[in-house]
């Protein structure tokens, strides 16, 4: 007689079994089922509303097996807002990319954590806008090339990058703000754990959470999944250091 194999990895039942739409090599599935994980770990899926933003995860309802709603773009913030006032109980989280959140959303993501609104955000930063054709975005490298700047980002005359780990930890309302990626499997587990402490703040009431996320986009990079990797290590991470940019006095006890 046999003994019966321990099951040691399934599908969260939170994630929907349903082939995504995202590149080879994107690295927003693995976002995707950590917060899977997270929502299944804290039992927490059946009062959970996510917001979807417009950009290459404007489809992300199809993908998780909670309540969704899609906002204009930039708009999450506002839209978590309101579903947070008008029903408390719910843990409203919002998804977004670097040209939703840091571009035409900047306002509605400052203002929500100036407020202190008792939502979470997960922000994946890949440095170019995705879904429209790879143009320069808010949070696109001095000197990349992208569509819309094909002799690379001039400071001079487009602008520094937007750090919005760092200018999210400024205000008052934000009682969680860090950035993580998930380029290896070390860093994945780290980035685990964020998802799961900043909803954690949001059950707390502590304010706003923020997870930054160091991401790749092979397809709008025009390189290979494995030399995107390589990329966010030594481009990406220098630029936008990894860490914990606020942690409020409240958060530490639920860590």
């Amino acid at each position: 007689m046999t003994e019966e194999a321990e099951l040691v990895f399934r599908r969260p039942e939170a994630l929907s079994d349903v082939v995504t739409h995202y590149c080879p090599g994107c690295i927003h599935g693995i976002v995707h089922r950590l917060i899977a994980e997270v929502l299944d770990e804290l039992d927490i899926r059946e009062r959970t509303v996510g917001i979807a933003p417009v950009g290459c995860s404007v489809l992300a309802y199809n993908y998780f097996e909670c309540d969704f709603a899609e906002a204009a773009h930039g708009r999450a913030p506002a839209m978590g807002t309101g579903m947070k006032r008008t029903n408390p109980d719910l843990v409203i989280f919002t998804y977004q990319g670097d040209g939703d959140l840091a571009s035409i959303g900047g306002n509605e993501l400052i203002h929500a954590a100036a407020r202190g609104e008792e939502i979470t955000t997960i922000f994946v930063n890949n440095a170019v806008y995705g879904m429209t054709g790879g143009q320069m975005a808010p949070t696109t490298l001095p000197g990349m090339v992208t569509t819309s700047s094909p002799f690379g980002r001039d400071v001079k005359t487009q602008g520094y990058p937007v750090r919005v780990a760092e200018l999210v930890s400024q205000l008052d309302g934000a009682a969680y703000v860090v950035r993580r990626t998930a380029y290896k499997p070390a860093e994945v587990r780290k980035l685990r754990k964020a998802i799961k402490t900043a909803f954690q703040v949001q059950m707390a009431g502590l304010g706003y959470s923020l997870v930054e996320v160091v991401a790749n986009c092979p397809t709008n990079w025009g390189t290979t999944p494995k030399e995107s990797l390589k990329f966010i290590e030594e481009r990406m991470i220098p630029y936008y250091p990894l860490g914990d940019y606020k942690v409020a006095d409240g958060v530490k006890n639920l860590r």
